[in-house]
């Protein structure tokens, strides 16, 4: 399965913000970029998305920035999927299933069908605060590490 940039970006991003965002301080797109190393023209777009899948809010003044719109533990991937590309949990659409002995409606069924099933029924389970528990994790297994030379 191949997922844009886009989601990609729209998942870091708002990690980024949940992250940067619990102390109560804004997180500016400015920084998000330079963090994450993202063009911030390119992720202004994909902020206007998140904004509008109502997952972040806009904060006004010299401290501006963005901010979750609710608990990281109710935003779900699902959401978040569809928010910045419908097409990732879309059904797969039947063409001509009886074509060719009805094969192509026999391979949606059996395989597109139920992996899609699979992957909604997994991002429906899964919210922004297992992506930081995910990332806490890893950044306290990196700092564990001591090399010698």
């Amino acid at each position: 399965m191949k997922v844009s940039t886009r989601v990609e970006y729209g998942l870091i991003a708002l990690t980024d913000i949940a992250i940067n965002s619990e102390n109560g301080n804004a997180v500016s797109s400015a920084d998000i970029s330079e963090r994450q190393n993202i063009s911030q023209k390119y992720l202004e777009q994909i902020i206007i998305g998140l904004r509008q899948g109502g997952f972040v809010r806009g904060q006004k003044g010299s401290r501006g920035g963005y901010v979750l719109s609710r608990p990281a533990d109710k935003i779900y991937l699902c959401d978040i999927l569809n928010a910045l590309d419908n097409s990732i949990l879309a059904d797969v659409a039947e063409n001509g299933g009886e074509e060719a002995g009805g094969i192509r409606s026999s391979v949606n069924s059996c395989l597109w069908d139920k992996l899609n099933g699979y992957m909604r029924r997994f991002t429906e389970r899964m919210t922004l605060a297992d992506l930081i528990s995910e990332y806490r994790d890893n950044s306290d297994k990196k700092e564990n590490y001591m090399y010698y030379i």
